[in-house]
């Protein structure tokens, strides 16, 4: 149960159409995550995009989760090539969610960016993306198998390494984990403010930090599928819940003290 006093988490939604209904929709595993392992309390921010600004959302959370999503980030917001007939964009959350992240960083709120979100923080601070790594020559194949079942999807695909002296090295206490991987983007070129934290064994960066910030942390695979039977899942959300708590904690402070 969620104490009284529980941090409060945005989660970024997406902008879904199901039966001819358009929906904000987020992924139900982000919400347990967010409950069950970080101890937060979770808030949906809907995909407004250019209708109205979701900055004032900010003043009233302690931390943001950016979800991962079928869609892939518009290329025309990295300078990127056009992207392959068939491609899922989702320009509502692209026009949510990359100025709300320059807006938190700018706060020092703490972020957490799951797979499609890892790829949002780094183009929001200026890096850039593989549209199709299977398409690298000398690059894995990071999709999930399309007749995969969903424990299959997300279950261990690949190792990565984590960099010495980073903080996912110190969460871990080793210096390799397995990841599951379900995604055809990736980060191309990191944002020079990000610290590289891990990176797959055909060279794919699979996990970044901002250095200069409370907790700034993305990651490509899924940490919230299951965190319950992986420990290191497990810490990094404890981790995400913890600066979130400590972030609120300081605000609460710094309001009664004015």
């Amino acid at each position: 149960m969620i104490r009284e006093n529980a941090p409060v988490v945005g989660i970024a939604a997406c902008m879904r159409t199901i039966n001819e209904r358009t929906l904000h929709a987020v992924s139900e595993r982000y919400v347990l995550a967010l409950i069950e392992t970080s101890g937060c309390l979770p808030l949906l921010i809907p995909a407004i995009g250019s209708r109205s600004s979701a900055l004032a959302l900010l003043d009233r959370l302690d931390g943001l989760l950016l979800p991962g999503s079928p869609s892939n980030v518009e290329p025309r917001h990295y300078g990127g090539a056009e992207s392959q007939s068939g491609t899922v964009h989702d320009p509502a959350r692209d026009a949510t969610t990359l100025p709300l992240i320059r807006e938190a960083v700018r706060r020092d709120l703490p972020i957490l960016a799951i797979c499609r979100g890892i790829q949002e923080l780094n183009v929001a601070l200026g890096g850039s993306l593989h549209q199709r790594i299977h398409e690298i020559p000398g690059r894995l194949d990071h999709r999930s198998r399309k007749e995969a079942t969903t424990e299959e999807r997300y279950g261990p695909a690949h190792s990565v390494s984590l960099t010495p002296g980073g903080l996912l090295r110190k969460l871990a206490g080793v210096g390799e984990i397995m990841v599951n991987s379900v995604h055809s983007q990736g980060i191309d070129r990191p944002a020079a403010s990000l610290f590289v934290e891990a990176v797959a064994a055909d060279g794919q960066i699979e996990a970044a930090r901002l250095e200069s910030a409370r907790f700034v942390v993305g990651v490509q695979w899924h940490p919230e599928y299951k965190p319950g039977e992986n420990a290191f899942s497990q810490r990094l959300l404890a981790a995400f819940g913890e600066a979130c708590r400590d972030r609120g904690s300081r605000a609460l402070g710094e309001s009664r003290a004015a």
